[in-house]
């Protein structure tokens, strides 16, 4: 008999299968305060450091929105000077905010389709 999936696990292979579609070396889903709740990571990656990293992305982008009078953030880039990005997406799932986190390692690679189905399947997920 096969043992059923907990959450963390359907969520962890979610950011695994993104990965590897974007050729990502590692995602990280955190809460709002920046404490990992899944992540998918190649080898030589440390989720706890990206963890803590979106944590401090996410404290400036609510500092920035609350200042200057904007709505929810939809979307936070970091770039490097090699092309490199962070990418974070705040969601909601079940009144959960969330933000997932991804590293984009070429200038020219698309990831925002292969972010938005995670988090659709993210949300699904949560909901069970």
């Amino acid at each position: 008999m096969t043992k059923p999936k907990t959450g963390s696990t359907e969520i962890s292979e979610i950011l695994a299968e993104m990965n590897k579609q974007g050729n990502f070396p590692i995602s990280v889903l955190t809460d709002q305060h920046g404490f990992p709740i899944a992540s998918a990571a190649s080898p030589g990656q440390n989720a706890d450091t990206q963890s803590a990293v979106v944590a401090m992305v996410q404290k400036t982008a609510t500092q920035v929105s609350t200042k200057l009078g904007m709505s929810q953030t939809d979307e936070i880039s970091l770039y490097d000077t090699e092309g490199r990005r962070l990418v974070c997406r705040p969601f909601s799932a079940n009144q959960h905010d969330m933000i997932l986190a991804v590293l984009v390692t070429d200038r020219n690679q698309s990831y925002r389709r292969l972010t938005t189905q995670a988090v659709s399947a993210i949300r699904k997920a949560w909901k069970l």
